[in-house]
């Protein structure tokens, strides 16, 4: 057993001191948001992230998992120190270092013993070593220490499951001794070790994160080339997919990615790459591809509706994905953004994550629903940004009666063709061939 401090109580530090907790550690989640470890104390998860909130009270109540704001003591406290603070996007695009910095910094100064520093945030290459060079300064040398990588590799809405049962664990670090405790660390999960150096433990989650973020832009692209010569993005998808070289995961054509992630990642490391010299030309193009996409959704409920100033448009889903309220660089928010320009009211849907979206959208010309059909009433046409189940699942007769015309725009390829053309709605989506109302309406006439 150990005793574990984890730095930072966002959705990496809470899940994995969480989840290091459920495997018998004694661990302390610390954060300078005093607000924040208030609600914690409270029993109040400040993230939504299914079965946080059981596993976390579980380990509070069997004495194993605690929050404080105290970060001195707790380092005091600790064989393993994670840091999981923020690493935001900079405004020329490289990571922000501020957070990984202090939490140094404060190690550094509180050190009173030998520790194992981790960084689990997503960092540039080098940072390790960033990390060493500021608590060797800070401690004065007065004890040793090792530094360690361990990345994270948790999707929203499955970040439990994905720490219990993780796929592979990355560790780099300053010595063997290091590796091996951290490596300890993660017996219980049963899982892939890799081991290597500082460097590219901290690559590795960058270039996974790319890649994954590449093929989402690679097959977009196709589905866009698809629309313009008849072929089904769906079909295309399914056939593509099944080599096994290539899979079937994130082959699924839509508006783009979004999240804490994929955004802030790719452009981070084509600052990596361009301050190495290396003129990353491919990932330049994958950014520009999702930037393009969340335009295209609205050119075609232009093209559906005609101009849209005066019009009502609901749009479907805020978070960026289901089963989290993160709104970070969600699709759905630039999309809103550009309704608003072109003068429409927007009448926005989602089950929980209107709070922070109207923080950053604001109430001006935007109705809030969690109600997913009083989102939809009266509206012109119906804009589909998040695949919630809600969404999925919704009655279309009902749809179809509520809206003031049978207009769907689907950006997440949510409903067969085939069911939309026989429901009599004018039904666009991404890679399909669209289907028109009016053109089945003069083919039953006829």
């Amino acid at each position: 057993m150990k005793k574990i401090a984890v730095l930072g109580t966002g959705y990496v530090g809470l899940v994995s001191g969480t989840c290091f907790a459920e495997i018998g550690h004694h661990v302390t989640c610390c954060d300078i948001n005093e607000a924040k470890i208030r609600s914690l104390q409270n029993g109040v998860i400040p993230i939504y992230e299914p079965g946080l909130e059981e596993l976390a009270e579980k380990n509070v109540s069997a004495g194993r998992l605690s929050f404080t704001a105290g970060i001195e003591p707790a380092v005091k406290a600790a064989d393993i120190i994670y840091i999981a603070v923020g690493t935001p996007m900079s405004k020329t695009g490289e990571a922000d270092l501020t957070y990984i910095k202090a939490a140094a910094q404060t190690i550094g100064e509180q050190l009173n013993g030998y520790k194992i520093i981790v960084t689990k945030s997503t960092v540039p290459v080098g940072t390790g070593k960033l990390v060493y060079q500021i608590v060797s300064e800070a401690s004065k040398g007065k004890y040793p220490f090792d530094v360690a990588s361990n990345p994270e590799f948790l999707r929203e809405g499955s970040a439990v499951r994905d720490t219990m049962q993780m796929e592979r664990a990355v560790i780099g670090a300053t010595s063997e001794h290091a590796a091996s405790v951290i490596e300890e660390l993660h017996k219980p999960f049963r899982t892939k070790i890799v081991k290597t150096n500082l460097e590219s433990a901290e690559m590795i989650k960058y270039a996974a994160n790319a890649f994954l973020a590449a093929k989402i832009s690679f097959i977009n692209d196709i589905a866009n080339i698809c629309e313009r010569v008849g072929a089904d993005i769906s079909h295309v998808s399914e056939g593509v997919g099944l080599d096994s070289r290539i899979g079937n995961k994130f082959l699924q054509a839509g508006i783009g990615f979004g999240g804490s992630c994929f955004p802030k990642d790719t452009t981070a490391l084509l600052h990596i790459a361009n301050a190495a010299g290396y003129p990353f030309q491919m990932m330049e193009a994958v950014i520009e591809t999702n930037q393009k996409q969340r335009v295209r959704i609205t050119e075609k409920l232009n093209r559906a509706i005609g101009p849209l100033k005066g019009k009502t448009v609901a749009v479907l889903g805020l978070a960026f994905k289901p089963h989290t309220n993160d709104v970070r660089s969600a699709p759905a928010l630039d999309i809103i953004a550009s309704l608003k320009e072109q003068g429409a009211h927007v009448k926005a849907y989602d089950p929980i994550a209107i709070p922070e979206a109207s923080a950053i959208l604001g109430d001006g010309g935007i109705e809030y629903h969690t109600e997913l059909y009083s989102a939809i009433k009266n509206a012109d046409a119906c804009l589909i940004t998040t695949d919630w189940p809600e969404v999925k699942e919704m009655d279309l007769q009902r749809v179809k009666q509520l809206l003031k015309q049978p207009v769907i725009i689907d950006g997440r390829n949510m409903f067969p063709l085939e069911y939309m053309r026989v429901s009599g709605f004018t039904y666009h989506s991404v890679g399909r061939p669209a289907v028109h109302a009016d053109r089945q309406i003069k083919e039953l006439a006829r």
